[in-house]
């Protein structure tokens, strides 16, 4: 397959996919339950919606904060303001394209810091590592408060502990094949290759040489803590879900993490999912997708219009500072 092509359906098909299960919903839905969905909607309350956007703003100024602590020991300390507009940025890039945040962030930090692509790029790795415990740990949090649920969920989504050992194996198996042959190669495009992996991973084993370890952790915690916080007080927008509990959430919360990585932005996927785990507590279908899409469209919202707000402040900021 043509790699233009490749790259192209990389963009498309998870944007379609996201079209088609708004599409799908909408269809599933009757033209009663839309109405009272939207009524949710319309009657969220406020004050909770600020609330929820507040923490999400705190959540990425400490991931910028927390960022820096990898570039330190490579010797670069970046503008918290930089860092700051760069994150909103690049989650902005990943509602349209999935997963091309992560290299405009390394790019711009490139452009405005002078941090060698191959180094941010290293850090943000090593971020994404640290997130993906994170996550692990929420997951055996849930399993721990709604064990049979939470394992019937994945079950029948199809993300079943096993697939997931497996995938990491193979991972692991793929990298060290890559190594076996960098080594052996003298190919320019082999040397080419071993440089870059250098540099990526002086990134991303930056994480064993930070100063300021407990910082880390304490801002790894924070960030986590603000993402779950988020989602916990949109349950005060939906009458409904004020009984749910911490566990409960934390279940819902787990779902749409999952969709968040399916579609960009979870974009169709997220008011579903998390509808699914809520209907499990008793909560009705409409509540639930209510709550699903109160959360989405916030959050969705904040990306959109501090991202926008990032990618014109940081070029005219730093040309006013040089």
């Amino acid at each position: 397959m043509d790699a233009r092509l490749k790259k192209a359906l990389k963009i498309i098909l998870p944007l379609a996919l996201g079209l088609f299960l708004i599409g799908y919903s909408y269809n599933m839905t009757s033209e009663e339950d839309r109405r009272i969905i939207l009524k949710y909607i319309r009657q969220a309350n406020p004050f909770w919606l600020i609330i929820s956007l507040l923490i999400g703003i705190f959540s990425h100024v400490s991931r910028a904060i927390r960022w820096n602590y990898l570039l330190e020991p490579m010797g670069y300390k970046p503008k918290l303001r930089n860092n700051i507009l760069i994150i909103l940025m690049a989650y902005l890039a990943n509602l349209g394209i999935p997963r091309s945040g992560e290299f405009l962030r390394a790019t711009a930090l490139a452009t405005y810091e002078g941090v060698p692509f191959q180094k941010g790029f290293g850090t943000i790795v090593t971020e994404r590592v640290v997130d993906l415990i994170m996550l692990f740990l929420v997951i055996l949090v849930a399993l721990i408060s709604q064990t049979d649920i939470i394992l019937g969920y994945l079950s029948e989504s199809g993300l079943g502990l096993g697939i997931s050992i497996g995938l990491l194996v193979g991972g692991i198996l793929g990298l060290f094949l890559l190594r076996a042959f960098l080594r052996r190669s003298s190919s320019p495009l082999a040397l080419k290759l071993r440089d870059f992996i250098r540099g990526l991973l002086e990134g991303i084993t930056s994480i064993f040489k930070i100063r300021q370890r407990w910082a880390f952790l304490a801002h790894t915690l924070l960030i986590w803590g603000a993402y779950i916080a988020m989602f916990w007080v949109i349950k005060y927008t939906v009458a409904e879900t004020l009984s749910l509990s911490f566990g409960e959430l934390l279940v819902a919360f787990v779902a749409g993490a999952f969709a968040m990585t399916a579609t960009p932005g979870g974009l169709g996927l997220y008011p579903i999912a998390v509808a699914q785990a809520l209907m499990l507590f008793g909560i009705s279908s409409n509540s639930g997708e209510a709550f699903g899409w109160i959360m989405w469209i916030t959050q969705t919202l904040m990306v959109f219009v501090f991202g926008a707000i990032s990618f014109l402040l940081l070029p005219l900021w730093n040309r006013a500072d040089s």
